[in-house]
């Protein structure tokens, strides 16, 4: 594993009413190798098509982007149906992306809920399957840009502390859900 690899931003969004219109907020929090460094905050349109673009403004205006080496993902959705370009991310800011789930996505549901329901839900379901499906590791699920395999597992294993999912997306989680609900709960 390169070692500036543990300096990383890992973001995650806050909770929502299914029926909710408008802006969702998100939160990324910057790890030093295990050390919380700081706290980013930004928003995403439900199910709009703005999340890449807006991680890479909130990651490459702030004052963390020399010091973050890698961007983390609690999955490839925000704002509900809000896919991210993991891709784009990856070629505008320079850092890999390594995207985590706890457990594996329905593609199926997904596929169908974005041709069938969702607005550009053709070019959003390419996003996803441009990223190929996800992989085991460790006790979670992940694709990755920018980065093999074997050093996505050490990643993972260096930031599993305290759960299955690594302390920048768990962290971010958190914050997201005392942001959006007023108190945290558990499970990312």
């Amino acid at each position: 594993m390169r070692p500036r690899l543990v300096n990383c931003i890992g973001f995650d969004d806050c909770p929502f009413q299914r029926n909710y219109r408008g802006q969702i907020g998100i939160v990324g929090t910057v790890y030093a190798g295990k050390r919380l460094d700081g706290i980013l905050k930004g928003s995403v349109e439900k199910d709009g098509d703005d999340s890449a673009e807006h991680l890479i403004e909130i990651v490459g205006s702030s004052r963390f982007y020399e010091h973050c080496n890698l961007i983390m993902l609690q999955g490839i959705c925000l704002g509900g149906f809000n896919i991210v370009d993991a891709e784009m991310i990856h070629r505008e800011l320079s850092r890999p992306v390594l995207v985590v789930a706890r457990k594996m996505p329905d593609y199926q549901a997904i596929r169908n809920a974005l041709l069938k329901k969702v607005p550009r839900g053709k070019a959003k379901w390419k996003i996803i399957s441009g990223l190929g499906p996800m992989e085991p590791c460790c006790k979670c699920f992940i694709q990755r840009i920018g980065l093999g395999f074997e050093e996505a597992e050490k990643i993972i294993n260096f930031f599993c502390i305290n759960s299955n999912i690594p302390e920048p997306i768990r962290t971010a989680h958190l914050i997201a859900g005392a942001l959006g609900k007023g108190s945290s709960r558990g499970r990312v």
